[in-house]
């Protein structure tokens, strides 16, 4: 139970978010800047300004850009969200201009998967709390609300309108690179959500449907849905025994089946997203 309940403690929360932040920071600061990277999202714009003007740290340009997107969150969404995203932005600022060292990588191309692999671990670690990591996230909650605008459209609008900036302004190998390492960003993000929250969802059509479900619950200690299905050949009533699990227990729950009915139907899906009863609870925006 305590372990269940870890995910929803403040000092996990607190130490996803700062853990995630200094991450981020490591490759905003550390190989991006170096290399001449923009990232995207509010802090690639903030990183933009700095290239292009020279005005002020970058930290406190993404910090200042801020101010106007946490008034919004703090109309539109809940004490806590808005709590822990602040944290994320005030920690990743705080981290940009604390940090005073380079990772030294000559090959724009390697640079450019690294930096995506390492602010994409970082942004994953925040995303797995309870907040965000504020700067457009909070936009895009907002519009999607409120208008119902899908978050990932609005992200890939905003960076196709910055990366056109940057084009303009910047070398174009150098906006390439870094639109290759958002790319690599995107995908090591959905991997680290991911990574602990994925599960199984299994159907069993068999001739012994409660035999199966009861050594579930025996065996497994996990639950089982029975749903009402009707086969289109015969037309014959039958249960169909629904059970969501884990990678490791899969297995076993396959063992289960074939050994109580040798000619069962075993049909495994993968899902990302399960929420309520003993499963992850939802975030609240």
């Amino acid at each position: 139970m305590f372990g269940k309940n870890l995910s929803y403690t403040v000092p996990w929360n607190c130490a996803l978010i700062v853990v995630g932040s200094l991450v981020q920071a490591v490759g905003y600061k550390c190989l991006g800047e170096p290399q001449g990277f923009v990232p995207g999202g509010l802090f690639g714009t903030a990183t933009l300004v700095h290239y292009t003007t020279g005005l002020l740290n970058t930290g406190l340009i993404y910090l200042l850009f801020n101010i106007p997107m946490f008034i919004l969150a703090l109309i539109y969404l809940s004490r806590r969200f808005v709590g822990y995203s602040l944290l994320a932005m005030l920690s990743l600022s705080g981290f940009f201009m604390l940090l005073d060292f380079q990772i030294e990588i000559h090959n724009q191309l390697y640079a450019a998967v690294t930096f995506g692999v390492i602010v994409g671990a970082g942004i994953g670690m925040v995303l797995r709390s309870l907040g965000s990591n504020g700067g457009l996230d909070i936009a895009a909650i907002i519009l999607y609300q409120k208008y119902n605008i899908g978050l990932g459209k609005f992200f890939f609008l905003f960076n196709s309108l910055l990366f056109s900036v940057s084009f303009l302004t910047l070398d174009n190998d150098l906006v390439i690179a870094s639109m290759i390492s958002m790319f690599i960003a995107s995908a090591t993000i959905d991997y680290c959500l991911s990574l602990f929250n994925q599960r199984k969802l299994a159907l069993v059509i068999s001739e012994s449907p409660q035999e199966i479900a009861d050594q579930v619950m025996q065996t497994l200690k996990i639950g089982a849905t029975m749903l009402s299905g009707v086969g289109t050949y015969q037309r014959r009533q039958r249960d169909v025994l629904m059970v969501v699990i884990n990678n490791i227990q899969l297995k076993r729950l396959e063992e289960i089946v074939f050994s109580n009915d040798p000619h069962a139907l075993f049909i495994v899906e993968n899902t990302f997203s399960v929420l309520g009863s003993t499963f992850s609870k939802r975030k609240i925006y």
